[in-house]
């Protein structure tokens, strides 16, 4: 089930990351946690002294897609805009006492997992059956981080268990499609097959969506799945920095590129994080920026760049 994954989502904790990792671990089917790197032990500015050798990125895997965990402070916190669909496909499960997928033990699964993410937790759509799906629910859990639990036909196309799903609303209401048409021309040379999926719109004014915008869009890139809806609540939160997704970059180069494409709010650029047209948080780093922080001061000349450069660190 391994995902060949071009982009990360990273979501922010108030300094209870490795405990948001470990709850992750033990609710999420197929899922383990661990701490990739560690703030400094010196050299750290006064607001982050008390953080001095505490988890920096704690890294979650979900069969096989990587989530990164940031431990810092109260500055951001995730939101509906942008939460996770967890696809519970017969497929990937079997019950035990036969060989082949079992749509009973998906449920069971599925349910499970509800009950884990629920405590503690806010439900946004209460889990049971929809048009458009016989089993489904929306969760935001006890950290602030949003999940779509969905039961799938395993008949149909096959997508990974985890899709980032991003929900244009409030300032970004109505530009789904234009969103992903965007992403896609944008990393079109990712390794894969970029391009775009299905697509439904409402065909009818729903709430705060026009006829045209998307109740339904999917896009790719590489072979990572993206969805991208346009809000019909009028209750979707703008996109923020508590959810952002990461970029490696193999040189200073593809980040220069991507940086100057994607960059739409210079007032948003920090430390290799930015803001594009849409609202939606990147972070366009080096592919190997734990190794560069591990340089002595670099953490410090690091919290004094927008861009990063990679000769500066």
């Amino acid at each position: 089930m391994p995902v060949t994954q071009r982009i990360v989502p990273n979501i922010w904790y108030n300094g209870n990351a490795e405990a948001a990792g470990a709850f992750y671990g033990k609710a999420l089917p197929f899922a383990r946690s661990e701490v990739e790197s560690r703030y400094p032990l010196e050299d750290l500015p006064e607001f982050q002294e008390h953080l001095a050798g505490a988890p920096l990125v704690v890294a979650v895997d979900v069969a096989g897609t990587k989530l990164r965990l940031i431990n810092a402070g109260p500055e951001f916190r995730p939101n509906q805009s942008i939460s996770l669909m967890l696809n519970f496909d017969p497929l990937l499960f079997e019950d035990g006492s036969s060989p082949g997928h079992s749509s009973a033990a998906a449920r069971r699964s599925l349910a499970a997992t509800w009950e884990h993410l629920a405590e503690g937790g806010v439900v946004h759509m209460e889990l049971g059956e929809y048009p458009f799906a016989k089993l489904y629910g929306w969760v935001e859990d006890r950290y602030g981080l949003n999940w779509q639990l969905m039961l799938t036909n395993p008949e149909g196309e096959p997508r990974p268990f985890v899709i980032p799903a991003l929900m244009f609303g409030g300032a970004a209401q109505g530009r789904a499609a234009e969103a992903a048409d965007f992403y896609v021309s944008l990393f079109k040379k990712s390794r894969g097959r970029s391009g775009i999926g299905n697509r439904y719109p409402y065909g009818v004014p729903t709430g705060s969506a026009g006829p045209g915008e998307l109740a339904f869009g999917e896009f790719r890139i590489g072979n990572q799945w993206f969805i991208g809806n346009d809000d019909g609540s009028g209750q979707t939160p703008n996109f923020t920095h508590g959810v952002s997704l990461e970029v490696r970059c193999k040189d200073q180069a593809e980040i220069d590129r991507l940086w100057e494409a994607l960059s739409a709010d210079p007032e948003a650029e920090m430390c290799g994080w930015l803001k594009d047209r849409f609202g939606v948080s990147w972070q366009i780093v080096p592919s190997n920026i734990e190794e560069l922080l591990e340089r002595p001061g670099a953490y410090d000349r690091m919290l004094g760049m927008k861009r990063l450069v990679i000769a500066d660190f």
